[in-house]
């Protein structure tokens, strides 16, 4: 039999070319057992901590519960699709994506500030940003298995073209976390890609000496607020540095093994602010203790262990640099909310994810996994 090169579609040959066991494969589910089981017991987890951050509002709890149920449907019913379908279909999606955000800015509506939400009958609201936290990494690594890497000067200008224009209009929006995830989605993808350490610095080095500048003349007055609050949140403790002050209160006051499930002080009477999203590892911390915080990283470590295989174990570029974009962006989701949480970063209003509340967030993370389950279940059986 002919050999076949990896990029090629092998059709129904995959059968005859893998066996039995090909056979077995094409008729059971395409999903990795791993990373389904390490995901679906941080939902879980997530769902305890939410009941008590939301005043134990079991309503709350039922619509959370009811999205992670869609959330996985979607994950699985993702993994069922080929990689070459990820493959041909991203310039589509990317454009398709571009045209909701435009939508978004003129049709949408605001929630906490930002207009970022679209409401369509019949349906309940989304926010068609979160989608280009995968519509972005996956344009990127279309666009760069067809270059030679390492990429070249004009590569990265088209790279930079690609993760700009979204996070631009998702800025119009006034979502500032959802834009910087979006740029860093983009930014690992094209790291990934093996661009040169030198070239890294000098940006860092460029970023680090216009920072300066873009607070003057750019940042509007609440982003600087932000900032002089994440340096010193007593110059204003009753209110742009509420929130951090109560969230390290809660946390410090959880010990190593914490109040007990529903006992918080901090976040029982309502000290904590957006306890049910952007600050509920505050609540988690004080409840749960240093104990239940270190259980949560050891679930998120599980999911980027696995994520990381995956993404390493791909058998082509596209695979490779799509697997390892969403992978390190659920990451440094993670990492930013526990970091922002704590008092190490500035707050951005970002969710910790598959534990914070918001419908839309879950359904688009999870339908991500869906596209790692399917680059690792789609694998090619090559001739030997």
């Amino acid at each position: 039999m002919a050999s076949r090169g990896i990029g090629r579609p092998l059709g129904n040959d995959f059968y005859r070319l893998s066996g039995r066991r090909g056979v077995l494969r094409g008729r059971m589910l395409r999903i990795d057992a791993p990373l389904i089981l390490s995901l679906f017991c941080l939902a879980m987890y997530g769902l305890l901590v939410l009941f008590s951050a939301s005043g134990e509002n079991i309503a709350d709890v039922e619509r959370q519960g009811a999205a992670i149920v869609i959330a996985f449907i979607v994950m699985i019913g993702v993994a069922q699709l080929e990689v070459e379908f990820f493959r041909r279909g991203a310039p589509m999606m990317f454009v398709g994506g571009l045209g909701v955000l435009v939508i978004v800015l003129i049709f949408g509506s605001k929630v906490n500030g930002a207009k970022a939400w679209l409401d369509l009958p019949g349906l309940p609201s989304f926010q068609p940003s979160e989608l280009e936290k995968f519509l972005v990494p996956m344009m990127l690594a279309w666009y760069m298995s067809k270059r030679t890497l390492p990429p070249r000067f004009r590569d990265l200008v088209v790279c930079g073209l690609i993760i700009l224009l979204p996070a631009a209009l998702i800025l119009l929006q006034n979502d500032t976390g959802t834009a910087l995830m979006v740029i860093m989605s983009g930014v690992f993808v094209v790291l990934l890609a093996g661009i040169s350490w030198r070239i890294v610095i000098s940006a860092a080095v460029l970023l680090m000496m216009a920072s300066p500048a873009w607070y003057i003349f750019l940042a509007q007055a609440h982003q600087k607020n932000r900032i002089l609050t994440f340096f010193d949140p007593y110059r204003d403790p009753t209110g742009a540095g509420y929130n951090i002050i109560q969230s390290q209160i809660a946390i410090g006051s959880g010990g190593i093994q914490g109040k007990g499930w529903l006992n918080g002080a901090q976040s029982q009477l309502d000290f904590i602010p957006e306890s049910n999203t952007d600050f509920i590892l505050a609540v988690l911390a004080e409840e749960f203790g240093l104990l239940g915080v270190l259980f949560l990283i050891v679930l998120y470590l599980a999911v980027l262990a696995r994520g990381f295989y995956i993404a390493v174990t791909a058998q082509d570029t596209f695979s490779r640099l799509l697997a390892g974009g969403i992978i390190l962006t659920f990451f440094f989701y993670a990492f930013v909310n526990m970091a922002m949480v704590s008092g190490l970063m500035p707050v951005v209003g970002l969710p910790l994810p598959l534990v914070s509340k918001g419908g839309t967030s879950i359904v688009t993370l999870l339908a991500g996994f869906g596209i790692l389950m399917s680059i690792h279940t789609h694998k090619r059986v090559l001739p030997r």
